[in-house]
C-alpha cells in the first residue's frame, strides 16, 4: 500500500484536483523531466495549417507543462527543443523556428520571472543565429533568481554532439597535464556534460506515440524510465504529465539489481 506523502505547500492547484493529486506519492516525485515533444508539425497537418502554426501551439504547450510540473514539486525539466539532426529542414521552417524561440521567451520572460521558472540550455548554442543568442542571454540574466524550477532547453543538442564535445575537453586536459587518464571514469565524464549540474532525469516522456530516443541525452538516461505517451505534442495537457508520473511511480527501480 503507497503510503502518500503530504500535497506540496501551496493551498491549491491551477492544473490539477485534489483528487488527483490524491493520486500521487509525492516522496516519489521525480526531480528531473526529460521530455521528446514530437509531433507538431502532424498536428498542423491534421488541421490543414503550417507547420509554424503547430510549433506555435507546441511553444504554448511547453510553457504550461512547466508551470505544471512546478506545482507537482518537479525541480528540472528538459525539453528537445531544437536537435543538431534539425538542420535538415527546409530554410523556412529552420527560419520560423529560430524566430518563435526568440519572441516568444521574450513575450514569456515577465511570467517566468513570477513563477519562478529560470531559464537554461544545453547544447552547442554558436551556430544559432545572433538574435536568439542574444534573447537566450537576457532571459536567462532575468531569470537567474528564480528558483522554483529549472527550465532547460536542449538547442542545437545531440547527444553524439555533446559526448564528442565532452571527451575533446577531456583529452585537452591530460594532454595539458591537468588530468590523469587513470582518472577519467563515469563521474569525470558526467562532469563533462552539458549536463553536469543537474541528477539523470529519472522518468522520459516522449508525445506522438513513437519509441526512439532520437540522440537525447544518451549517457543519462541509461537508467530512466520511459514513458510513450500517445497524444501529439500541442494536444499534450498536464494531465497526461500526471498520468506519466503516476505510471513512473508504480515502477519498481532496480538500477540492474534483483
Amino acid at each position: 500500500m503507497i503510503d502518500h506523502a503530504v500535497i506540496p505547500l501551496q493551498e491549491s492547484s491551477s492544473y490539477f484536483l485534489p483528487s488527483q493529486l490524491e493520486s500521487l506519492n509525492f516522496s516519489r516525485i521525480p526531480q528531473h523531466i526529460a521530455i521528446i515533444p514530437d509531433g507538431n508539425r502532424r498536428w498542423a497537418r491534421k488541421r490543414l495549417s503550417s507547420s509554424n502554426e503547430g510549433h506555435r501551439e507546441g511553444a504554448d504547450i511547453l510553457m504550461e507543462t512547466v508551470k505544471a510540473a512546478k506545482e507537482l514539486g518537479i525541480k528540472a525539466i528538459t525539453f528537445y527543443t531544437f536537435s543538431t539532426e534539425n538542420w535538415s529542414r527546409s530554410f523556412d521552417e529552420i527560419s520560423a523556428l529560430m524566430l518563435l524561440f526568440a519572441s516568444y521567451l521574450s513575450e514569456q520572460c515577465d511570467s517566468m520571472i513570477q513563477n519562478g521558472i529560470k531559464l537554461e540550455t544545453i547544447g552547442e548554442l554558436d551556430p544559432l543565429p545572433e538574435f536568439l543568442k542574444d534573447t537566450l542571454k537576457e532571459t536567462k540574466k532575468a531569470t537567474c533568481a528564480c528558483d522554483q524550477i529549472d527550465l532547460i532547453l536542449a538547442m542545437n543538442y545531440g547527444s553524439r554532439n555533446e559526448l564528442q564535445r565532452a571527451f575533446t575537453r577531456i583529452l585537452d586536459e591530460v594532454e595539458q597535464g591537468n588530468l590523469k587518464k587513470e582518472e577519467v571514469n563515469e563521474t569525470t565524464i558526467a562532469q563533462y556534460l552539458d549536463t553536469h549540474q543537474w541528477p539523470d532525469p529519472e522518468l522520459l516522456i516522449r508525445t506522438s506515440g513513437e519509441m526512439r530516443i532520437s540522440n537525447f541525452l544518451l549517457w543519462q538516461i541509461s537508467y530512466t524510465e520511459i514513458y510513450i505517451a500517445p497524444v501529439l505534442w500541442p494536444d499534450f495537457t498536464p494531465n497526461h504529465l500526471l498520468e506519466a508520473i503516476v505510471d513512473y511511480q508504480k515502477r519498481e527501480r532496480r538500477w540492474g539489481g534483483v
